[in-house]
């Protein structure tokens, strides 16, 4: 009798893992066929699009081209620029030095860059969670040329953009405004901190810790052969003003219907530098699924999450480095970046014990939309 108890069971649970494999792949091949689609509909010329929990990666697609001109299709190791996505690794670099009681992130930033012309009442926190009132101009032309990197000063340029913005348009904490500027500064006192440039930390206290692969994140473009080129579609609102937003010297040949636009990097390297695979994010992604992180405790990892609020006690829509959402009443983290060439966002679904990120090499492309589609296909059962 127990005999055919344990043999009925080991049925059962066959049956139930061939179903769920089944499951698997008709999904799978519901993803692909719309990411294919999209492609083909010039949506992109190329994408890496990833779901993962805290031990797997669940879905793995990379479809279309990194180089249309030589025909080169994009693959999982393909790096592309992630722009802002970087601004939640930089808090996590903050939230690390935190760990090690380096810093609070009450400290006013006076306290460790006193030529900051924004007073003393400006905090990290306030940094961290877009509260400073510190102004944004559109910083579409804070950028180089790769050929120019060498002889590029960035604390030098950081100076001269606070000599032109040394007001604040609030005080600090009165409400949410975004500011590229306020993550450059971040990164200043990273290094004031840890003694180090703020990519040596990266490299050596973030990526190291995560074991990333040197080839595959890094804040230059280690492989150009192993780099997505970035387009602009020919045909597009962005193409007829580009000339009023971007310099000349960044536009490449047509390539179809693409417009290259040349490699590049952001001038502040805390705001927008990484250059990165969709599949390197998703290890960061697995890091912050998982109870124990790499890179800091739980009491600080439950601080890198905690909604934050403004100086009425009113929450706003922002934690330490990310940005909250909802979609189909789940709650959700997010980072979204955009430039030059490129367009991504990663989300964790804190409730779902998933996260997604999504990279494409076409200025335009709409994350946001897209992973809202996409990733309501893996919910459903």
């Amino acid at each position: 009798m127990r005999f055919i108890s344990v043999l009925l069971i080991a049925v059962l649970t066959t049956s139930c893992t061939i179903k769920m494999n089944n499951e698997i792949l008709k999904k799978d091949e519901r993803i692909k066929d719309y990411l294919t689609k999209k492609n083909r509909s010039g949506d992109y010329p190329g994408i890496q699009y990833i779901v993962t929990s805290s031990n797997s990666i669940l879905y793995n697609f990379n479809i279309g081209l990194a180089d249309i001109k030589e025909k080169r299709p994009i693959s999982e190791s393909t790096t592309m620029m992630i722009y802002s996505m970087t601004k939640t690794f930089t808090a996590a670099a903050v939230l690390k030095l935190v760990d090690e009681n380096k810093l609070s992130i009450d400290d006013s930033v006076e306290k460790y860059l006193p030529e900051i012309p924004y007073g003393n009442q400006l905090t990290i926190r306030h940094l961290l969670c877009q509260t400073s009132g510190i102004p944004n101009p559109i910083p579409l032309k804070w950028a180089h040329l790769v050929e120019e990197d060498s002889s590029y000063n960035e604390d030098a340029t950081l100076k001269l953009i606070l000599a032109k913005y040394p007001k604040l348009d609030f005080a600090p904490g009165k409400k949410y405004s975004y500011s590229n500027i306020s993550y450059w500064i971040l990164g200043k006192i990273i290094e004031v901190v840890s003694g180090m440039s703020y990519k040596e930390y990266m490299k050596s206290q973030i990526f190291a810790k995560l074991d990333l692969p040197k080839n595959d994140v890094d804040f230059v473009i280690s492989l150009e052969s192993n780099h997505a080129k970035g387009y602009l579609k020919r045909i597009s609102f962005m193409n007829l003003l580009k000339i009023f937003v971007m310099d000349a010297k960044y536009f490449g040949d047509y390539e179809d219907s693409w417009l290259h636009i040349k490699n590049h990097y952001l001038n502040g390297s805390a705001f927008g530098g990484i250059v990165s695979s969709a599949q390197s994010v998703s290890v960061f992604l697995q890091d912050q699924l998982k109870t124990d992180s790499v890179l800091f405790s739980k009491k600080t990892k439950e601080l890198f999450y905690e909604q934050q609020k403004d100086n009425d006690g009113k929450l706003i829509e922002m934690a330490l480095g990310w940005h909250i959402g909802i979609i189909d009443s789940n709650k959700f983290y997010y980072k979204e970046g955009g430039g030059g060439g490129f367009h991504g966002e990663m989300r964790i679904y804190p409730s779902k014990g998933i996260a997604t990120v999504v990279i494409a090499n076409n200025t335009e492309f709409n994350a946001r939309a897209f992973l809202d589609v996409v990733d309501r296909e893996v919910f459903e059962k």
